[in-house]
């Protein structure tokens, strides 16, 4: 990795209107995206009064998210790159694509983000819970942070395919549905074990509203990890230093 990409960003990054509209965007996209997801899921758990998790629900949950996250990075792309998760803007972050601080100004605005998502549905739907994310029955923690690092790894490795790398050409809205594609997928992988999160802030906003943290370090520790080492591959092996765009002055 090129260390000297990384860059932590000026003080008054924060203030410049840019990031903070950029801030703005990813708050939006995290609302609309939790909203969707979280949601989909509590009204299918009214549809069936509350009954045992079915293969039908894992492929709701699978539609739900895919397309709820294809519309959030739709809508914030223009704005803020609409990376909508806090380890999508990490990977960012370490291949020298984001500052420090900017990155710091997202993940705050994803958090918020995500918790007033879930207050609105407990309020719209008559104080129903916001059920956290939780390992099933025989999962272990270990489990759940392999697979955490592994469904990150594929999300972000796509995010840097079709929307980082700057060989990747006008691909319009192709980046959008890759990526809620494969996270769509990886619920259905990874759904019925730990609940398939890949997005710490999605994991944060349930679990703020719920006050239910069990395990809730899994959901951070690996996507971190998983997005880390998807953009030290990507950047390293299909980017590389030649094909690199430097940051603007006004990131610095």
């Amino acid at each position: 990795m090129a260390i000297y990409r990384i860059a932590i960003g000026s003080p008054g990054e924060a203030g410049q209107p840019d990031a903070i509209r950029a801030a703005f965007a990813e708050f939006f996209s995290m609302l609309i995206f939790v909203f969707a997801g979280q949601g989909s899921g509590m009204a299918y758990s009214k549809i069936t009064n509350n009954g045992p998790a079915t293969p039908a629900g894992l492929i709701v949950a699978s539609l739900s998210h895919a397309f709820g996250l294809f519309v959030a990075v739709s809508v914030g792309a223009n704005v803020s790159g609409g990376h909508v998760n806090p380890a999508v803007t990490f990977g960012a972050f370490i291949g020298g694509n984001i500052t420090l601080l900017r990155s710091i100004l997202y993940w705050i605005a994803q958090l918020l983000g995500s918790v007033v998502a879930c207050i609105l549905l407990k309020s719209a739907t008559g104080g129903m819970e916001t059920s956290a994310f939780a390992l099933s029955s025989g999962v272990s923690v270990w489990n759940a942070l392999v697979f955490e690092i592994v469904m990150t790894f594929g999300l972000v490795y796509t995010v840097y395919a079709t929307a980082v790398d700057p060989k990747k050409g006008n691909v319009g809205i192709v980046a959008p549905i890759a990526i809620g594609f494969i996270v769509g997928a990886n619920i259905l992988v990874g759904g019925a074990f730990d609940g398939a999160s890949m997005n710490p802030a999605v994991s944060f906003g349930p679990a703020v509203v719920s006050w239910s943290w069990t395990h809730h370090w899994v959901y951070w520790v690996g996507p971190f990890i998983g997005a880390a080492i998807a953009a030290i591959i990507y950047d390293n092996i299909f980017i590389g230093d030649d094909g690199h765009e430097p940051l603007s002055s006004s990131d610095f």
